[in-house]
């Protein structure tokens, strides 16, 4: 189950068989974000978008995961801080800056995230003993 499209999903679906897409915009394949109380639930792997810190609908999406479920918080809105593992997040996945002037420079020129310089994608991952 993921929240939010991102561009790799056509990938991990040929490799998962079964993979459901919730979008406040959906396309083809995608369920509406309005499905997300009947799927969430379900899911023994959840993965939301960092933007749903930013719209507001994280704290519903994190309530409708099920306790065993595996819940990421993933793309490069996503904040790389710990306190998520407290709200119910096993694995955070992130974007760090690494030198912002080139970061800048990229992100003014109209780069998309692939061709983003001075960046680097990060992992945090919630000690085992921590776990619900």
């Amino acid at each position: 189950m993921v929240v939010g499209h991102f561009p790799f999903l056509p990938d991990v679906k040929r490799r998962v068989g079964k993979l459901d897409v919730l979008e406040l915009t959906p396309g083809p394949g995608d369920l509406p974000a309005e499905a997300a109380e009947e799927v969430i639930p379900e899911a023994d792997v959840v993965a939301i978008t960092g933007t749903s810190l930013v719209n507001g609908t994280f704290d519903q999406l994190i309530a409708l995961c099920a306790p065993q479920a595996y819940v990421l918080v993933l793309g490069p809105t996503t904040p790389l801080s710990p306190c998520l593992f407290d709200h119910g997040v096993d694995l955070v996945a992130g974007t760090l800056v690494t030198d912002p002037e080139s970061a800048a420079r990229s992100a003014c020129q109209g780069a998309i995230f692939t061709q983003m310089r001075g960046v680097r994608l990060v992992t945090m991952v919630k000690d085992e003993r921590q776990r619900r």
